[in-house]
């Protein structure tokens, strides 16, 4: 089985990811792109049961547009947002894939919020 591991950008905070993602998808949210500091964010969302992380995180929750909360995990050395659980989502964990530094990992299958997104940015899904 593929373990996949994602990092803060000091090492610090660690996730290893079990398999294969259930969804890629990358979201224009002016709350996105407020936290990731470019256009858009990518997440890889696994199975709960796949993912277990090693280090300090510190914790930021806030409500989505669904009314439901998401609670984010970011490094407190270093600021990277590494992994959030979406109330939503229960069962899954979304893990930043720019927290994987792998120029070959899974292309987004989704695109969400596409009325905020960039109008410089085109992806063929």
């Amino acid at each position: 089985m593929t373990v996949r591991t994602a990092t803060c950008a000091c090492g610090q905070l660690r996730v290893a990811c079990a398999g294969e993602p259930q969804l890629v998808s990358l979201c224009h949210c002016g709350q996105c792109q407020k936290r990731t500091g470019s256009a858009f964010g990518v997440a890889a969302f696994f199975r709960r049961e796949a993912v277990t992380t090693d280090g300090r995180a510190q914790r930021h929750t806030r409500i989505g547009d669904s009314g439901m909360t998401i609670t984010f995990h970011f490094c407190p050395i270093c600021g990277s947002s590494v992994f959030w659980e979406p109330q939503r989502k229960p069962d899954a964990v979304a893990v930043a894939l720019g927290a994987f530094a792998d120029p070959a990992f899974l292309a987004p299958t989704q695109e969400v919020y596409v009325e905020h997104r960039h109008r410089w940015f085109q992806l063929d899904l």
